[in-house]
């Protein structure tokens, strides 16, 4: 199986792991880390996975990842208690249904899934 996993840059390990664990229900796949706020965390939903950097040099910042799911809805009400989603789900105009939010280290993430008819 071949599959990519993107990894992205963020500024302090403890909150991205708070907003994608407890904000999202990601769970923890590794952590490589000696003080919490640097070094490595692999967290995964479902077949989603993500690697969150700090420090993450040479790499840029404000990523953007997109979140494949079979039902946008679900998760728009599952997330938005729980953290800052920047826009409420939308049909477009190219066949599916999105909405996005940002990280604590203010990268994009962009759920779409198919178009419901809601």
């Amino acid at each position: 199986m071949e599959k990519a996993i993107p990894n992205i840059p963020v500024d302090d390990l403890a909150k991205a792991k708070s907003f994608y664990v407890d904000g999202l229900g990601f769970n923890v796949t590794f952590e490589v880390s000696e003080d919490g706020h640097t070094g490595l965390l692999g967290v995964a939903r479902g077949e989603m996975e993500i690697t969150l950097a700090n420090p993450m040099p040479g790499h840029g910042r404000d990523a953007c990842v997109a979140l494949r799911v079979d039902d946008t809805d679900f998760y728009y009400n599952e997330w938005s208690p729980k953290v800052k989603v920047l826009r409420a789900p939308k049909d477009e105009n190219w066949g599916s249904r999105t909405f996005d939010l940002l990280d604590p280290s203010g990268n994009t993430l962009f759920v779409m899934g198919p178009v419901t008819g809601k």
